[in-house]
């Protein structure tokens, strides 16, 4: 993976939920990575809605162990939801997190 390709400073969060139903989950910081996010076109688009219904984007980063798909990526005060996680042939080089805006 060429680091220029790196651009974004990605934070993913941990979502806990609060014990009053009426609150909004609170967001713990689990790592800060460089990453790369991209919305995705066309036939990328169409490939990942087979998998996901939901997936408007996609985000590499450099592969780091513990991240799931219950987080959250955010880029200063946007957030994605992760619906998918994808190590490209198990070489545990790369992640890419197939993705979903969360309108806040």
């Amino acid at each position: 993976m060429k680091a220029g390709r790196l651009r974004h400073r990605l934070t993913l969060y941990t979502v806990t939920e609060q014990v009053d139903p009426g609150d909004a989950p609170a967001e713990t910081v689990f790592a800060t990575v460089w990453g790369a996010l991209e919305p995705l076109q066309g036939r990328e688009l169409f490939a990942a809605q087979q998998v996901q219904s939901e997936v408007t984007g996609r985000a590499t980063i450099r592969y780091l162990a513990g991240v799931d798909p219950t987080m959250r990526v955010g880029l200063g005060s946007r957030r994605w939801e992760i619906l998918g996680i994808i190590d490209p042939q198990e070489r545990h080089r790369e992640l890419q997190l197939l993705t979903k805006e969360i309108q806040r």
